[in-house]
């Protein structure tokens, strides 16, 4: 079979997430069992035209937002390709809209449906209020109007929720939990002499990398023998404010930006860590999750699709209200104390990541795709 996926960011890309770690992932797998994957996504700076990864053809051209998806339709439409037996749309907002213009099969591939995550666009006040209005207003429209029929692969019991309860017909809608690629040590390190918070993913409004630094702060205010890990790539603008909360919290000294770091080094600083923390707002699965409790990291974040899918409460992490970092930093604090109850929910992580692996998923994905 030939397959085509579409997706806004690909491999390489600097604002590359979990999400395309998934997808590729996925590709993959399809390669290796015989088909031909071909991803159209993003270009971006220093990115190569076309190049193969794993086996997976990869063609670059547009900007991640609108460019990619007006390329894509051209492409399609009057571009030199071979025909193609499934059209994989991916969703991050906005689809490719390929109902419209193709009627080859398809399968919607949808990590979480955005929501109010709209309301985070990065967009200059008081222009970020038209991304806010208008995506929270079309979204569910494009789902109604366009893929009501189309069948869905998604990655939570909570993204499959949102999708029914915005038209899609349940039957429609395969759940695949994401695998984990481990980069570990032969033995996992002691943890850092220092109690140690940290936060990993997009330094980015959405994440609630604000709501990290506002923790941090919290738990310094009431034991100073803590430090403090932010690990993920952002915005210099983003980073800034971050660094500037800080310093008003007077914990500039103890907050560590790290910037982008290798998987490598993920690991190795996720394995030192006592805590993840992840205020994000909404999530489709939240992979960091499970690559901290690889490594016996406990998670502690709000209560929030994605993180009620990958968290277990009480046995991997804590999940406070939304919203609430102070709650963040009382379970952090407590936790710390509670040297048996620590050692619980590190042992209950490195269990629970186990059940999570990429030959499962790929297996699980190829059935959908084979039976389309």
């Amino acid at each position: 079979m030939n397959i085509l996926i579409l997706s806004w960011r690909g491999p390489g890309h600097p604002n590359a997430g979990g999400a395309e770690q998934v997808t590729l992932e996925h590709a993959k797998g399809w390669v290796k069992a015989g088909h031909e994957v071909t991803l159209f996504t993003s270009n971006y700076v220093g990115a190569k035209s076309e190049e193969t990864d794993g086996g997976v053809k990869i063609k670059r051209s547009g900007d991640q937002f609108f460019g990619v998806k007006l390329r894509a339709a051209l492409w399609y439409l009057v571009g030199k390709h071979p025909k193609f037996d499934l059209i994989v749309d991916e969703f991050h907002g906005i689809p490719f809209f390929t109902p419209l213009y193709t009627r080859a099969r398809k399968l919607a591939l949808i990590h979480e449906v955005a929501g109010e995550v709209w309301k985070y666009n990065p967009w200059p006040k008081p222009f970020n209020l038209i991304p806010a209005f208008s995506g929270t207003f079309f979204e569910h429209w494009i789902f109604r109007i366009f893929y009501r029929k189309i069948p869905f692969m998604t990655v939570s019991n909570s993204t499959r929720n949102d999708l029914v309860g915005w038209g899609v017909k349940k039957e429609n809608i395969t759940v695949i939990q994401n695998g984990i690629k481990l980069f570990l040590p032969k033995k996992l390190p002691p943890k850092e002499s220092k109690s140690t918070a940290m936060y990993l993913g997009a330094i980015s409004l959405d994440k609630g990398t604000f709501d990290a630094v506002r923790a941090f702060g919290e738990i310094e205010r009431k034991d100073d023998t803590w430090q403090y890990w932010l690990v993920g790539f952002g915005t210099k603008e983003h980073v800034d404010k971050l660094k500037k909360l800080s310093t008003d919290l007077g914990i500039s000294e103890k907050v560590k930006f790290w910037g982008y770091v290798t998987d490598r080094k993920k690991f190795e600083l996720l394995a030192l860590a006592h805590i993840l923390i992840n205020p994000s707002v909404h999530e489709g699965w939240s992979l960091v999750n499970i690559e901290a409790n690889s490594v016996g990291t406990p998670v502690i974040g709000y209560n929030v699709h994605g993180l009620r899918d990958s968290v277990k409460p009480e046995k991997t992490g804590i999940l406070v209200q939304k919203g609430n970092f102070h709650a963040i930093a009382e379970e952090s604090l407590k936790l710390m104390r509670e040297k048996e109850r620590y050692e619980r929910l590190q042992n209950n992580a490195k269990k629970w990541s186990k059940k999570f692996t990429w030959e499962k998923a790929r297996r699980e994905s190829l059935e959908l795709i084979e039976s389309l």
